[in-house]
């Protein structure tokens, strides 16, 4: 039972909807509502698998500055114990190893060269965010880019799956707007681990820009997103609105400093639960443009 802890924590649970969601909407959206078996099976793969990897590999090889950041152990991160930690992390792998490949074996046996092109390229950022050596999340903006990627890339596989014209006048505003929002997203995120990331030697978009700058970056991300989601025809340009809690969310940190930058994580756990609730309102917008 500690075993299946360790590892279902790693997965962080409750983001699990993160991944998931843009796929399984963009499915069904380009399908007309068709459930069938590359439905079920690719929500399922982005549900648990793709997050025991993204998240996994990020608390093996993070290990040390999370045991410094005061925000790890609970819904922001799982964090076993020192003496226990070889093997959990071992055990962690492992379970996304397992998890992963017979998945990413079968739906790449669904798709064309393009469709598994562009899962092979979102599993591979997945990865290198936090594996030694390539470590994208220490590069300043790749950091960013990437885990924006991490979010939008369920959505995008889902449309090269299903042959859908990227650049059509509903798909490339969305498309657009949903990396804009991942990128202001993470940086804000980076913001609350400043001390943590310096103490540990880590770079991050926030440690080299600094900690006010990177909320400036994060809060005007979010206006152009939304200016981007009102280029959409109606009623989907209703969602420009869907950016702006965060925008504001962000803005009352515009005064934060490096020296205090772990208060962000106030605006962090209001992120999380902002999610929940986009997620609802996307769904109702969704409905009502297919009604």
């Amino acid at each position: 039972m500690n075993a299946l802890r360790d590892v279902v924590a790693a997965s962080r649970p409750f983001s699990w909807i993160n991944t998931a969601y843009p796929f399984a909407a963009g499915y069904l959206l380009a399908t007309g509502g068709r459930v069938d078996a590359l439905f079920v099976v690719g929500t399922l793969y982005f549900l648990i698998p793709y997050n025991l990897l993204m998240y996994g590999i990020n608390d093996v090889f993070d290990y040390e500055s999370d045991l410094r950041n005061p925000r790890k152990g609970g819904i922001e991160g799982a964090l076993v114990p020192r003496d226990q930690a070889k093997i959990a992390h071992r055990r962690i792998l492992w379970a996304a190893a397992l998890t992963n490949v017979p998945f990413l074996a079968w739906l790449l046996l669904q798709g064309d060269l393009a469709a598994n092109v562009t899962l092979g390229v979102v599993v591979f950022l997945v990865v290198a965010y936090s594996a030694p050596v390539l470590r994208f999340k220490e590069r300043a903006f790749v950091d960013s880019f990437t885990s924006a990627m991490h979010f939008l890339g369920p959505l995008l596989y889902a449309l090269v799956l299903l042959d859908v014209p990227l650049n059509g006048p509903s798909v490339w505003p969305v498309l657009v707007a949903f990396l804009l929002w991942g990128a202001a997203s993470q940086a804000f995120g980076a913001v609350q681990d400043v001390t943590a990331d310096r103490e540990a030697g880590l770079g991050s978009v926030a440690t080299v820009v600094g900690a006010r700058a990177t909320v400036v970056l994060a809060f005007l991300a979010y206006l152009v997103a939304a200016a981007v989601l009102a280029l959409l025809p109606w009623p989907g340009n209703l969602a420009a609105i869907l950016p702006i809690p965060y925008a504001l969310n962000v803005a009352r940190f515009r005064t934060i400093t490096d020296d205090d930058a772990p208060r962000a994580n106030a605006g962090w756990r209001t992120f999380l639960w902002l999610n929940l609730v986009t997620g609802f309102l996307v769904t109702m917008l969704l409905i009502a443009m297919n009604l």
